[in-house]
């Protein structure tokens, strides 16, 4: 909903249908005193038709109120609530089609109680404000959404780059690099490609990549980047043209999110790119293979990432996009962590919960995420190597070498249990800054017949929880902070029983 018009005819529509009802009214009734059909008033009251004057005048006349005060944006109290929604950002910006529901649904949704509607709407704008829930926020909740409705698997996606790989000549087990795709975008599509400019500038040197221009368009990316990480660039960058979006975003990160189109067209060219870049049936040959063995290799799981020429966040995120429809394992997590050493602060900065343990959320906590995690223990021993970098592993680049972590990973206050892979690793944007990426998967009786080394007895189950300020572990070496939150759940827990054995004692 984007325009002032609808606006209009939404206001329009709950005053019409909260007067009628006021007064008892039927459809049928208020339809005959303003001669109109029934169907009519209906579309009106829903906020898909807004009627000429005259029809208006006897609207107004059929309801007993001046005309004036219908036509009017002023809304008396219990509306009040209801308008600030019609004219907020979150009504006009966020994808309900993708959900099967219409803005004009929703209000009227909210019309029928309208004083419990405007109390509900304020308590949830001064929660949004509270913690700094911004519209992009409610978008990219909506594109997990989206991803969660799919299974995160997109076929016609899957398809486009299929097609786009057999039109470059490549083989099911074809790898492109940067420099292959960088010719395509140049030679194929007119683009000019810098990788000289951002790294030296002085604003935007964080930035991965650039696109300004229309036809001939220039492409600035970052030549700070690993080869891997450009490839994914002119990848996704092949991904806009040939899937076409109406618009798409022109930065490589995030600098304002103007439309849930655009954030949709950026995830569906990353998807695409990720296709391109790691071919379904090859990854899925080897993923079959690969869960076949009795036990956990590591050695094997790193040549995994150097033959597909990507970088574990990249790697990770195929996955999921494969595993759940090639093995029907639907209940998997995926999750990002940035990592100050020097500061210890630990920032969630990308989830995909695909599963129903309610694992960290997007909007940063004010409490220290569990440290038990293996991500978080394959940061601290990636921080350990680069202090000291002949402990890296294997010693083979130093401390920057990723590391690798694996755990069986139980979830105290849901009682579940996810196999979780982590890989620790510097940014390259970044310096003096870590990431981290996890993937879990349920243990449940799916994945153990699917995956035969979970019952590898050198793989480590470890309690582990939320944060710190949740957990109930006594015994814990690596906690953050007290268990403050669950101290105080614990307290009113046993106010309320005590106060209902005051309540038993004084009814006896």
């Amino acid at each position: 909903m984007a325009d002032s018009a609808n606006s209009l005819r939404l206001i329009l529509g709950v005053k019409l249908k909260l007067l009628r009802q006021e007064r008892g009214f039927t459809l049928r009734k208020v339809a005959d005193r303003a001669g109109i059909s029934i169907s009519y008033l209906s579309e009106i009251e829903k906020g898909k038709k807004y009627p000429k004057p005259g029809k208006l005048i006897d609207l107004a006349s059929a309801l007993g109120v001046p005309y004036d005060d219908l036509v009017s944006l002023k809304v008396d109290e219990p509306l009040e609530g209801l308008r600030e929604v019609i004219y907020s950002p979150f009504l006009r910006a966020f994808p309900f089609e993708l959900f099967g529901v219409e803005p004009k649904d929703v209000v009227s949704l909210m019309a029928g109680v309208p004083r419990r509607a405007s109390a509900l709407i304020r308590a949830f704008i001064e929660v949004s404000r509270t913690y700094d829930a911004r519209v992009e926020h409610f978008l990219f909740a909506a594109l997990r959404a989206h991803q969660k409705m799919h299974g995160n698997h997109f076929p016609e996606i899957e398809n486009a780059a299929s097609e786009f790989r057999k039109a470059q000549g490549w083989g099911p087990r074809t790898i492109p690099d940067a420099a292959t795709l960088r010719t395509i975008l140049e030679k194929h599509h007119g683009y000019t490609i810098d990788t000289a400019t951002l790294p030296e500038h002085e604003t935007l040197h964080a930035f991965r990549s650039i696109v300004t221009g229309d036809d001939r368009r220039t492409m600035f990316v970052n030549g700070s980047l690993l080869d891997e990480q450009q490839a994914f660039l002119y990848a996704r960058e092949l991904g806009f043209l040939t899937l076409k979006p109406a618009t798409r975003p022109t930065t490589g990160s995030w600098v304002k999110v103007e439309s849930f189109e655009q954030v949709l067209a950026n995830f569906e060219a990353s998807y695409f790119a990720g296709a391109v870049l790691i071919p379904a049936a090859a990854l899925d040959e080897d993923l079959t293979a690969f869960f076949r063995w009795d036990t956990w290799d590591e050695a094997a799981f790193r040549r995994a990432l150097r033959r597909y020429r990507a970088t574990p966040e990249m790697f990770f995120y195929r996955l999921t996009q494969r595993i759940p429809e090639v093995f029907g394992l639907k209940e998997i997590f995926f999750m990002r962590f940035h990592h100050n050493p020097n500061e210890d602060t630990y920032d969630l900065t990308k989830v995909l919960n695909m599963s129903r343990v309610p694992v960290p959320h997007g909007i940063q906590l004010h409490e220290h995420y569990c440290r038990r995690w293996p991500g978080m223990q394959a940061l601290s021993e990636l921080a350990r190597n680069q202090a000291d970098p002949e402990s890296g592993p294997g010693q083979a680049g130093g401390g920057d070498e990723p590391v690798v972590a694996v755990q069986r990973s139980h979830f105290l206050n849901d009682d579940a249990e996810f196999f979780v892979i982590a890989v620790a690793r510097p940014l390259a944007l970044k310096p003096g800054t870590n990431t981290v990426v996890m993937l879990g998967f349920l243990m449940d009786r799916a994945f153990k017949r699917a995956v035969r080394f979970w019952v590898d007895p050198a793989i480590p189950r470890v309690d582990v929880n939320l944060t710190c300020e949740r957990c109930p572990l006594t015994d814990c070496n690596v906690r953050a902070a007290e268990p403050s939150v669950l101290r105080e759940q614990q307290r009113l827990e046993e106010q309320e029983k005590a106060l209902e054995a005051l309540r038993a004692e004084g009814s006896s």
